[in-house]
């Protein structure tokens, strides 16, 4: 018998499952992870019973660490105790991350947002932005370019502007429009006026009251819907119409510090009537606690598990 063939403990399903929940919560604590990150960690857990428990166990070993070290060391410490021998590799794997907005481009944006941020750019000849938070967009000669996040576009020039977002190309000479680019996905929405929606080599105009969305799959038709719920962010308002609570927490991650990880998949796909003011959002998590039972626990960076 060859002994270096046999399996070892590290390699062994269990132990594999309890390396990678070790590395989710190393992500999580790190303040570089994204809305994405969660949604890849919700379906990481919900793989199996077992992957949901090895996350659940590691939890656990991280919160009796933090208070052990609490009382003895500072808390990196236990962190360092808690990572073991995976230390390294996991740090690597959180070192090489590009979590800026937009990826490699959003680094060199011309106009940008932050973490809860709005901002208005006037670009003169009649056009003015409204940047939504971790928004990143660059001038290009043929226009605008939204690299990631969300932008609310006044366009009164003489000469038609153009923004290109993801693969798409808006363009409009007077109108009022919104453009979201957010999880590979173009959402445009005509609040006033008309304009066209080019995407591999399909046009397709939108007036008042219109929206659509494309991404990689392609081109989604037009569609009727409530613009004044779309721009209510102006307002410093998030409104939700028969929305997934998955949904809805994704959205408040884009304008918190901090995360918000929902773990209970049927808890996740709860459809809520909501409308939260951006000023109180350091409160949602109690309030969804309360509002449907979940159990919360707080981790380091303002990352709160709801299970």
């Amino acid at each position: 018998m060859n002994i270096f063939s046999l399996p070892t403990a590290r390699d062994t399903p269990d132990s594999q499952r309890r390396g990678e929940a070790r590395d989710w919560l190393v992500l999580l604590t790190s303040g570089q992870a994204t809305v994405a990150d969660a949604k890849a960690l919700r379906q990481w857990c919900a793989q199996s019973p077992e992957h949901a428990q090895a996350f659940e166990q590691a939890k656990v070993l991280w919160q009796q660490l933090a208070v052990a070290t609490e009382q003895q060391q500072p808390r990196h410490f236990g962190r360092r105790a808690f990572l073991g021998g995976a230390i390294a590799a996991s740090a690597a794997l959180v070192m090489v991350r590009v979590t800026v907005p937009g990826g490699f481009a959003g680094l060199t944006a011309d106009y940008r947002t932050e973490v809860g941020e709005q901002r208005r750019v006037e670009l003169g000849d009649g056009v003015s932005l409204e940047l939504n938070t971790q928004t990143r967009i660059s001038r290009r000669e043929e226009g605008i370019e939204l690299l990631e996040g969300e932008v609310e576009v006044m366009a009164g020039a003489v000469q038609p502007l153009r923004v290109q977002a993801g693969t798409g190309w808006v363009t409009a000479a007077r109108a009022r429009f919104n453009v979201r680019n957010t999880d590979h996905s173009v959402c445009v929405t005509c609040i006033d006026g008309s304009l066209l929606v080019q995407v591999a080599g399909r046009s397709v105009r939108l007036g008042s009251g219109s929206q659509l969305t494309y991404d990689a799959a392609g081109l989604g038709e037009p569609v009727t819907v409530d613009t004044q719920a779309v721009i209510a962010w102006r307002e410093q308002v998030l409104v939700f119409n028969n929305a997934t609570l998955n949904t809805v927490i994704d959205e408040i991650n884009r304008y918190r510090p901090g995360m918000l990880v929902l773990l209970n998949a049927e808890l996740g796909k709860r459809r809520v009537q909501a409308r939260f003011n951006l000023n109180q959002l350091a409160g949602v998590a109690l309030l969804i606690r309360d509002a449907y039972g979940a159990k919360c626990t707080e981790l380091p960076g303002g990352v709160v598990l709801l299970s």
